[in-house]
């Protein structure tokens, strides 16, 4: 107990300063870049934000999601692979992974579509690694005579980007299942598709309230715009409330992060994958195609967190004493500051999926077809008019904002009420 308590205390304090000096780091990669030749800043971001960031995030969550699974079901999780005498509690186990699927044997069905076959696991994998690249990770500020900003891209059309990249996902599905000349698999693929057609309209409807609300569509300019305050906010050490997204879309927020959870096949929504029901869309995948298929959920898991962070949740914007940081501290601290705030919050997005991943049993397929279009579609629809309603009516968004405290209030008691056991017959 005292050992687990000091790894706490460690983590809460290691995980902060870590997330800090990683975000000083990374301007300096983007200011080393911009200098040595125009845009450079933004190629050198790939390399980190991207690679570093967003792959080894995802990498580590392949332990991480197995070893707080078993801490959740109180079960014995991963904790063989050690180096020599040293008891490292299973950390290396993602290294063992990795290195099992590069080696395993690369196996291809005699009679498969190849070219097809060996490209539908790129379609699953590099459409999720690209949405990270419009999530501006902290602002831009001026770093050994040039300006540099934690952002790979920030195009007009951000939110139309997230919605286009995320949608070519399915094809890596469908051709997985249609390629590899196996009922099963193809069973699989369709089911895994109409799956993800369905929750698109819902995902789609998630984010047009805080459109509407916010007036653009580019994540930068959605963030900024969240630093403005609803009420208070004049005092010395800036206290008030922000114009987070969580509270004026509280009903984008759940609609969003459900309909991704059904996009990405994540539990409860893994019945594409489900042995129990069907065999997956990738059975017949072996090694290292089969590994991108696996790591491309994981990397969908931390690019949803950054989208939700950006767009619910004030992205890197501290929820008050920005302007008296900036006085004390200058521009640049203040912004790895914010940087730092960002990972955290995403971190605890990641924490927050992975505790539904292994709390709710699968949902039958029946049920998630249901939930996406006799549901999450209605309400979303709801949600549109109402916001643009409310809008309308006061553009300083305070109306919006007490609807949204009103949704936040009628959700928690849903989840409040508990229901009545069933009697025994």
């Amino acid at each position: 107990m005292r050992l687990r308590w000091g790894v706490i205390a460690l983590a809460l304090i290691g995980l902060p300063a870590l997330f800090f000096g990683m975000t000083a780091a990374f301007y300096a990669f983007a200011a080393l870049g911009e200098h040595l030749f125009t845009g450079g800043g933004q190629v050198f971001s790939i390399l980190t934000l991207m690679l570093l960031g967003v792959m080894a995030s995802a990498g580590l969550l392949t332990i991480g999601d197995r070893k707080w699974g078993a801490a959740m079901q109180d079960r014995m999780g991963p904790n063989r692979a050690n180096i020599g005498r040293f008891t490292l509690n299973g950390l290396p186990h993602f290294v063992a992974d990795a290195l099992k699927m590069l080696f395993k044997e690369d196996f291809t069905p005699t009679r498969a579509s190849r070219f097809i076959y060996k490209l539908a696991p790129l379609l699953s994998f590099f459409p999720a690694v690209c949405l990270f690249a419009i999530v501006p990770v902290a602002p831009r500020v001026e770093l050994f005579g040039v300006r540099v900003g934690l952002q790979v891209a920030n195009p007009d059309f951000g939110i139309l980007y997230l919605f286009a990249i995320a949608s070519l996902a399915v094809y890596g599905t469908a051709l997985a299942g249609w390629a590899s000349n196996n009922k099963l698999a193809l069973l699989g693929g369709i089911r895994a598709s109409s799956q993800m057609i369905g929750y698109e309209v819902a995902l789609g409807l998630s984010v047009v309230g805080a459109i509407i609300a916010f007036s653009t569509l580019r994540l930068e300019t959605m963030v900024d715009l969240q630093s403005a305050w609803l009420w208070g906010g004049e005092t010395a050490f800036d206290v008030g409330l922000p114009a987070w997204g969580i509270f004026l879309q509280p009903i984008g927020f759940l609609l969003f992060l459900t309909a991704s959870f059904a996009e990405t096949k994540r539990p409860p929504f893994d019945a594409p994958e489900g042995e129990s029901e069907i065999v997956g869309y990738f059975v017949e995948y072996s090694g290292m195609r089969f590994g991108l298929f696996m790591i491309s959920e994981y990397v969908e898991v931390v690019v949803l967190s950054g989208v939700l962070t950006a767009v619910f949740f004030g992205g890197y914007h501290l929820p008050f004493g920005e302007s008296w940081l900036l006085a004390q501290v200058g521009p640049f601290w203040l912004a790895c500051l914010q940087g730092m705030a960002f990972w955290l919050k995403m971190l605890l997005l990641v924490l927050l999926q992975l505790l539904i991943r292994w709390a709710y049993p699968r949902f039958r397929y029946d049920q998630i077809q249901s939930l996406g279009w006799k549901l999450l579609l209605p309400v979303g629809l709801v949600n549109v008019f109402a916001t643009g309603a409310l809008v309308l009516l006061d553009p300083e968004l305070k109306l919006l904002a007490l609807f949204g405290f009103l949704e936040l209030g009628i959700m928690a008691m849903m989840v409040g009420i508990k229901r009545a056991p069933a009697l025994a017959h």
